[in-house]
Parts: structure tokens; sequence; C-alpha cells
């Protein structure tokens, strides 16, 4: 202790030395205004050259390059510290990351942990019209970089700071739109695009996925580089008559976490409302005061769990534009949520930026106290999931306690309980406890256990894609092994190149995470009373997204396995092929024959559809004539497609051309639209347009596209049972906005949209809808009813109560035709992405209306991952269907089969529909 107090005054007197040769300039020199000023924002223009200026100045400082967003601005890491650790900075570096991996002994693990640095990471921006959250990173910088009292001196002493902008992209666009109005008192956020390029808010839900560029760098910085012991997520904005909500958070727990985690979290969360109660800044809420749990994974805060890393979110209010705390009286009697209650009171921007400032330093002193701790646990916890990756180990999950008390309860009803273990549970306890018998015919079942590992075979038909689901891991720091001959496990062949994930590894949280089923507990608010709804999805598993075929190894197993360097991106093996003078095919099976098909049409080569099987080739395989052979061979070195020789042009073929696509959005922006643009441009279908609603309603669709696509959104609902629909929400005023934007301003409306769309589609178009849009149907009159309804003592539909029915984002199964052209390539058996989705019951005369269901439940239980109560409602339900509508087509899926870009397994129903014939 006295070494350290010894070393800390030194630093301390240099640093004062230090300050009087040089001067950092403080936000307001650099940008004008102090940051918190009120109806002020800064541009990342301004803000990155405020960064490069400062670390010029500073030895504290060390900044380096990360990436380019989507749209093309530079990315930086600004790594923080006390000028002697920024020169070690590569060793403090590799001691994170080798305790986070965990592959080494308890005595190695305690050595390092004495001789590193905690690393925590505080970021900003992800969400940008959350302005306190962007700009909090800037006050936080220049406080840590320019103040020189022992508290801030033994910070950088003793930790390692990440700051990270996470969406530079975002904060130009919205501060920008925020300052172009010369009167403060008109400046507003409501910007006419997404603060992302493709998907908005969403940026916060693909990090397991990693789609999007930004993500891709987070992720590599988080759990390949750097795997930060606290990962600090700001956002805003906090439950009304709250300033801030953050840890710890409500149950559920997600059960494959380490308990080490949870209480880790609540460390750190005692630190942050400690340090506010201190400074006299009430109004912190936590636990059931805010909504936010530890069970869903794929957000910037959230994801951290499943890698040992404390992930800390906090929503916080305020804005430039000044605001005030509103009144809400259950929120003023103190209770555990929210310890100390804030007051109705006027609100300004600078008490937030203060607020948020003070958690930062509140993390970040917790982190210098117990920083060898910090460091130790998070190997503790690596440790524990390579020990339950290497043994038998039964998981406390919601199902299997459930199996304990069905067995039992039947076992009782059926006389079957003996009666020896019913005084022996009786001795322990007044009431009738289960025997401890009970316990152990679940927690002992063999085929009840935890996999030792996954293997992803090389053979499968559409291996491009299950490629892509590794790539998905190894972005997360997963560690891979690839086949280099082929092998045999429990009595199984597997081809080389096939990909093995051990779940003996640190990150094994995360590993069972994308395979393994999300096993949600029924969470109600009271016995009998409504649900509570999960923060974000239920469930999620991406291996039953993706559709692929994988198998589950239960006991320990090996073979010629060769470790994938962390990080190292796959490709799919590229494929030869062989000269044909008839042709070639290409299965309707692979996503990525999809993208190869669009680059033959863009190159003007001729591309026809099988009707039935051929040469091995399922129906809806793309046919290419031989004079295609120098793309095909181009796609096969690249996206891994097999083309197949034919020895003649098959029979039976329908010609295809690129259809003309119309994809709905709205003013500012729709996250399912702008995923789904993302996703045309991955697969090169370029040939689309945005369409808003005034398009729509001044008619002449027919004359410019072929088909509209409406995904999760735009449409009116309906009554229950299809009835009248209803108007959208207002928009912004024309005049408040440039001209440039007023084509987007507007909804669908009943009287003047519908009609234009119908008249589209009985000319000849295709209406294609996806969730909530799909209530389309009923304005167009078809022969369909909600199947999620009840009928009440006066015959009149309503919708199922949440105590009847309740299915929040989940995975379910479902049946489906592949034989119709919207399901070439599909298997007859599909996951699907499920969030309270529509789901339709055909009328009788529906089939003689040109009605067809596409893919619909069966009778039992649908659900693989996630929560469904009521499920029963769901019997032998429509979840798709298509229908003749005069010379067009409309198309109606239920589930969300784009959703976020993530279930490969039902692209298909999508791209199968963008294309015409000739």
């Amino acid at each position: 202790m006295l070494r350290r107090i010894t070393v800390s005054l030194l630093v301390f007197i240099l640093a004062g030395m230090q300050v009087l040769a040089q001067h950092i300039p403080s936000p307001k020199e650099h940008f004008g205004f102090a940051i918190g000023d009120d109806y002020m924002l800064a541009n990342y223009t301004q803000s990155e050259a405020y960064f490069k200026k400062i670390a010029a100045l500073s030895n504290r400082v060390k900044m380096e390059f990360t990436g380019k967003t989507s749209e093309g601005r530079d990315m930086h890491l600004i790594i923080i510290s006390s000028p002697d650790n920024l020169a070690k900075i590569d060793t403090y570096k590799e001691i994170s990351r080798k305790l986070a991996r965990a592959e080494m002994t308890e005595a190695e693990a305690k050595e390092l942990s004495l001789a590193g640095k905690p690393v925590v990471w505080i970021d900003g921006g992800l969400h940008s019209t959350e302005v306190v959250a962007t700009h909090q990173l800037f006050e936080t910088f220049y406080q840590l970089v320019s103040r020189n009292d022992p508290e801030n001196l033994r910070i950088l002493d003793e930790v390692v700071i990440l700051l990270f902008h996470c969406n530079p992209d975002g904060q130009e666009l919205v501060s920008n739109w925020y300052m172009q109005q010369q009167d403060p008192l008109k400046r507003n956020k409501n910007t006419p695009v997404l603060y992302h390029k493709y998907v908005g808010h969403d940026n916060n839900r693909d990090f397991y996925m990693n789609n999007l560029i930004e993500t891709t760098i987070i992720s590599r910085l988080q759990y390949i580089d750097w795997n930060p012991q606290i990962i600090y997520n700001h956002h805003q904005s906090a439950p009304a008559g709250a300033v801030v909500a953050g840890p710890p958070y409500r149950d559920p727990f997600n059960y494959v976490l380490d308990p080490l985690l949870m209480t880790g979290i609540d460390g750190v969360a005692s630190a942050m409302i400690n340090r506010l109660n201190l400074e006299k800044k009430p109004g912190y809420t936590r636990l059931s005061g805010s909504v936010f749990s530890t069970w869903w994974n794929g957000g910037l805060r959230t994801t951290p769990y499943y890698h040992n890393s404390i992930g800390i979110l906090t929503e916080i209010i305020g804005d430039p534009t000044p605001s005030s705390v509103p009144l809400i009286t259950e929120r003023l009697i103190p209770n555990n949520g929210t310890p100390n209650p804030v007051t109705p009171q006027a609100w300004n921007f600078k008490r937030s930026i203060d607020y948020s400032v003070s958690l930062n330093y509140a993390i970040l002193d917790y982190a210098s106290r117990f920083g060898d701790e910090l460091l130790f646990n998070m190997y503790a916890m690596g440790r524990n999931s390579i020990e339950r990756g290497n043994s038998d180990y039964w998981p406390l999950k919601p199902s299997y306690v459930a199996k304990i008390e069905s067995t039992y309860k039947a076992d009782k009803a059926a006389n079957k309980v003996q009666t020896e273990e019913l005084e022996q549970s009786a001795r322990y306890a007044s009431r009738d406890n289960i025997p401890a018998s009970y316990f152990d015919k679940v927690f002992s079942d063999p085929e009840l256990r935890d996999p030792r590992g996954y293997i992803i075979p090389a053979n499968q038909a559409d291996f491009p894609s299950a490629v892509q689901f590794v790539n998905a891991l190894i972005k997360s720091g997963i560690l891979i092994h690839k086949a280099t001959s082929d092998f045999t496990v429990a009595g199984k062949s597997y081809p080389a190149g096939s990909y093995v994930v051990k779940t003996a590894q640190a990150f094994r949280p995360h590993v069972l995470d994308m395979f393994e089923p999300q096993d949600h507990p029924n969470d109600f608010a009271y016995p009998g009373g409504p649900p509570i709804r999960p923060y974000d999805a239920a469930g999620w598993t991406l291996a039953y997204q993706f559709g692929i075929d994988f198998d589950r190894i239960q006991d320990a197993f090996d073979g010629p396995f060769e470790a994938i360097p962390y990080g190292q991106i796959q490709t799919p093996p590229a494929q030869t092929v062989a000269k044909s003078s008839a042709g070639f095919l290409l299965s309707s099976e692979v996503n990525n024959a999809f993208v190869a098909v669009n680059n033959l049409l863009a190159a003007g080569i001729n591309v026809s559809r099988i009707q039935e099987t051929y040469n091995g080739a399922p129906a809806g395989s793309f046919y290419v004539p031989a004079n295609g052979l120098p793309i095909l061979q181009k796609a096969a070195d690249t996206l891994g497609i097999k083309p197949i020789p034919v020895d003649r042009k098959p029979g039976n073929l329908t010609a295809i051309k690129p259809r003309r696509i119309a994809l709905f959005d709205n003013y500012g922006g729709s996250m399912p639209s702008g995923w789904v643009r993302w996703m045309l441009e991955q697969y090169h279908f370029d040939n689309f347009s945005l369409i808003f609603p005034q398009e729509i309603d001044n008619g002449g669709l027919i004359d410019k596209y072929d088909i509209i696509l409406f995904i999760g959104g735009g449409i009116p609902p309906v009554s229950a049972s299809g009835g009248a629909g209803m108007r959208g929400g207002r928009g912004p005023n024309l005049e408040d906005i440039p001209e440039k934007y007023h084509h987007m301003v507007g909804n669908i409306t009943v009287d003047k949209s519908i009609p234009q769309l119908r008249a589209f589609v009985e000319a000849g178009g295709t209406l294609f809808t996806v969730g909530s849009s799909t209530a389309l149907a009923y304005h167009l009159g078809l022969p369909v009813k909600n199947a999620l309804v009840e009928v009440d003592d006066d015959g009149r539909e309503r919708p199922l109560r949440g105590e009847q029915y309740y299915a929040p984002g989940s995975i379910h199964q479902v049946f489906a035709d592949t034989t119709d052209p919207a399901g070439w390539g599909m298997p007859e058996i599909v996951n699907v992405m499920s969030s309270n989705s529509p789901v339709f019951r055909l009328d009788q005369d529906a089939k003689n209306q040109g009605i067809k269901p596409l893919a619909w439940y069966g009778d039992s239980n649908p659900l693989l991952s996630g929560w469904i109560w009521g499920a029963d409602y769901l019997k032998n339900g429509i979840t798709a269907f298509t229908a003749s509508v005069g010379k067009g087509t409309f198309y109606a899926f239920g589930p969300e089969i784009t959703f976020r870009a993530q279930p490969h397994g039902t692209f298909k129903w999508l791209f199968n529909q963008l294309y015409a014939t000739k």
C-alpha cells in the first residue's frame, strides 16, 4: 500500500509539472460551447477533430484507427492510461486476452492478474438521437486527459480505459439536423432517415450475428483483441419519474451465465449508485424499477455476459432542448428499486452530462481499486466454462425443473411414490416436499446433459450458409476447429472441411446460446395475471435461424481437428466447375446461388428455373447456359456454390429476369425495411427502389414496379376479425423540413393508398407482405381471418388476452409447401422467427378463390426456442399463404422471415419472388 501511495504521489507531481508545459484545450475552446450547453450539439466531424487534437498533445492518449463505417467515416479506438501504461499497452492487452481465454493454471492466472491492468470499455453514440450518451464521451475524454487530482491520476495509473464512438454516421446526421434550425426553439431530432444507414436502433440488436460493419469492428475489439473486464454501454432515456436506470437488472437471469458474472455486476452497480448518492444526485432506478434483464443475447451490453465480461447499461434522461422530470407518484416512495427518488423539476442537458461522467468515474474508480480481482474473476469464469465443457453437466433450466414437478405430480396421482420417500421428504419440511430422487431422475439422465461440442458437416446442402454461421461465431471470439481429413464420431462419418465447435472453452455460454434452445421461464406479473414482456426476444438460437445441419455430441470426442486462429474469417471451399456445352444447374437450396444468378443476369446471361427435380437438383434450381461459365467459375471460387454440369438442356424451363422491386419505407426510416435493403445489396438484387406513401397514393404503380415489399409495417391495422382499417399517425409538417424530404412524408391510408395497391395487384403486380403488414389481406377482402381470436357471448371476435396466448420473439417450427414456386429450395419443416406474429385460418371457400397455404403449424407445440403461453391456439393455423388477386398475386408471411437479416433458413421465401418470367 505504501509503495502504491508513493508511486501515485510521484505520478501526481510529474503530471503537475507536465500540465505547466502543455495546455489541453477544453471542449468549449474547441467546439465553441461547453458540453451540456442547452440547444447545442457537436457533430462527428467536429468531435473526431477534437479527439485527434488532444491525442496529438497528450501522452495519456493513444488513438487507433479501427475501420470505416457504413457511410465511409473513420472509427477510432481511444486508449487512455498513464504514460507508463501506454508504453506497455501491448503487454496489458495480451494479459487481458490470456486471462479471458483461461487456457492456463490458476497459479499462472493469479500472477497475471497482479501484473495486469483491468480494461474498461466506455462507449457512446450507438443510438444517435440519444445525445447524452454521445456527448458524455467527449466530456469524459477531456476530464480523463486534463485532470490531475489524486483520483484521476490513480485511475490512469491502475486502469486501461477504452473510449469508443459506436456510430459516427448517426452523430453527423442527428447533430447537423438539430443545429440546422437558426431558432433554438425549433431544433429537433426528427431526422428523415434512420441514424444508421440501414437499421437505425437495431444496430444494438446485431451483436451475435455481426452483420454490420460497425458491429463487426466492435466485436473484434471486445472479444478478440482486448477482452475488457467491464463494458459500459450508455443509452437513454430513463423510465418516467427517474433520472437514470441502471444495474443490477431484473429477472429472468439466463441460466447459461456464470453466477460470478451476476455478482460482478452487483459490485459495479453498488459503486455506481453509491457515487450518485454521495454526490447528492438522486433518481437512480434498478431491478424492477426498469425493464432491463439479463436474459437476452444480442446487444452491446448483453453479449458481453456470454463472454464473461461485466456488461453495464444505463438509460438516462436529458436533451439539449430543456425538459423536466415528470411527477410519477409510484416512484416517489423509496424502495429497493429506487432508493433515492428524484422529485419533479426542470432538467437541462448539463445535469445529464454530469450524471454520466459521475457514473463513468464510479466504474473507473471501482476498477482501479479491484483491478486484480476483475482480471482474475474473468479467468475464473472462463475456467469454469472449460471445466463444464469437459464434464457431464446438467443446466438448471426451467423445463428441467418443470419435468421434476410434472413427473412427481403424475406419480403421486398414480400412487407410484414410495411411502418411505414421502416420509423422508416430510422430515425436512412441514409441506409436501418432492423427494430428492426426482431430482436425480432428471439431473442424472444422460440424454439431458449439455453437449461436449457440435459438428457442422461439410457435405450439407447449403454449406456456404453454414460457413456464414461459423463466421458469426468467429467474429464473436469463439474458438472453432476444422477437420483436416475425414473422421468418424459416435458412429457417424464426416468429411474433411467440417467444422467443430467444442464447448470446453471460455466463452462456452455464447456457444451454447448459439446452438441450444433458449428455455424462457413462464413469467407473469402474478399468478393468473398478464405476462411480463421480455426485454427484446425470448429465444433466438442462431443455428436454428440459419436452418443448418449440425450434430450435438454429448460425449468427449476428438479427431483430425485443426484450431482456426481467433478471428480468422472463413470462406466456403472453392469448387472446380467441369466444362459442359449443355450448361449447368445451380441448386435452389443454396442461398449464395441467388448471388450468382443476379451476377449472371446483370451480365446479360440468360437464366431459367427448372420446374421439377433434374439431374440431382431440386425443383426451382437455376439453369445456366454454357456461356455463363466464366461467371460461374468466379462464383464457385468465392461463394462456394457447386454448379452441376448437365449433358443436355433440361426441359420444362421458365426463363427469368429481375423484377422491378419497390421496398416500402416511411419518413424517419423503417428498421425492418432497412434490414431487407441491406439483404438485397448483399445478395445483389440491385433492381430495387424505396417507395413512400405519397407515391403509392399517386397511382400508376404497375408502370414502374413488378413487386412491392411491405416488411413488418406500413399497412394500417384492422379489427380482430379483419374489419375496417385505421389511419396511420401524423408525420412532420412540411414547412419544418427541407423540400427534398417532402416526398417521404405520409402514411398508408384506407381511402387513398389501399385502392391504389388493389389496382396494382389486379393489373398483374405482386404484393409481398411480412408480419403486421399482412393486414393488407383484410383490406383486400381476402377470405382469411385472424386465428388468434375468441368469440364473446355476443358472437363478436376479440383478440386473445395475454393470459390466454402470448408468444414473444421465439423460434417456431412450421410445415412448408416446397412444391409451390414460393417455397422452392426450402425444406418441408422450417424454423421461423415469430414474435406474436399473425396466424390465419381460411374461410371454407378460400381454395375456390385461389388461396393456397404456403406454411402452417401442426398439431403439437411448435416452440423450438424461447417462450409460448397457450400454444394450443396455434394448432393447424396458417402462417403463410398466397392468393390470386385479379391478374396479380398476394403473399402473406406472418413470421418474421427476414428478422434482422438473421434467419438465413427463410430468406428463400423472399428471394424466390424477386424474379419475373420472361
